[in-house]
This record gives C-alpha cells, sequence and structure tokens, in this order.
C-alpha cells in the first residue's frame, strides 16, 4: 500500500504549474488555457473508460492516474484547490446517491 495521496498530487500539480513551461508539462498545458488542460482531461477520460469496458486491469489503473493527474491540473488552472472538491464530495456523501441526485432533479 502506498503512502502518496491526491493532496501530494495536488502538491506537486502546483509547484510544477509555477515553473517555466519550457521545463514543465504541467505549467505547458497550464499556459495554454483552459481548453488546452481541459481536451487532455477528456482524451484520458475517454482512454480509461475504453480500458473499463475492455476489462483492461493495468491500462485501466494507468489511464486513471492519467486522469487524476489531468484533473487537478484543470483544476489549477482554474484555482479551485483540491480542499474545495473533497469538501464537495464530503457533503455529498451525508446522503445517499439517489437522494442527492434526486435534490438536484438530475
Amino acid at each position: 500500500m502506498t503512502t502518496f495521496t491526491l493532496q501530494d498530487l495536488a502538491r506537486i500539480v502546483a509547484e510544477r504549474a509555477a515553473a517555466p513551461a519550457a521545463e514543465s508539462y504541467t505549467a505547458k498545458l497550464i499556459g495554454g488555457g483552459p481548453a488546452k488542460a481541459a481536451k487532455k482531461l477528456g482524451e484520458e477520460a475517454v482512454e480509461a473508460a475504453i480500458a473499463a469496458v475492455q476489462g483492461d486491469r493495468q491500462n485501466l489503473t494507468a489511464e486513471a492516474a492519467d486522469v487524476l493527474y489531468h484533473l487537478l491540473v484543470v483544476l489549477q488552472g482554474a484555482n479551485i484547490p483540491l480542499s474545495d472538491v473533497m469538501a464537495e464530495l464530503e457533503r455529498r456523501t451525508a446522503q445517499s446517491g439517489l437522494a442527492e441526485k434526486a435534490a438536484r432533479g438530475t
């Protein structure tokens, strides 16, 4: 079991976002604007979904890591801290998923 957390990854993303784009893929993605990072997140999400449908555990694991990384890059670019997302998840888990969806009307 690893002790590496999403908070650790968010910290690394923040550090790399502050680096020159010539030295950091993270900074380059953020420097390209929200559309560039979001496009990459979407591509990785599709690849993860395909791996899941194919039952490819190894590839799904790798693609899931890519999705998490790129999601944190998008959040960093939007100045949304991971703690805000975690607080929203905590709020939502106070009730069942079905009740939460019904409250949103979706």
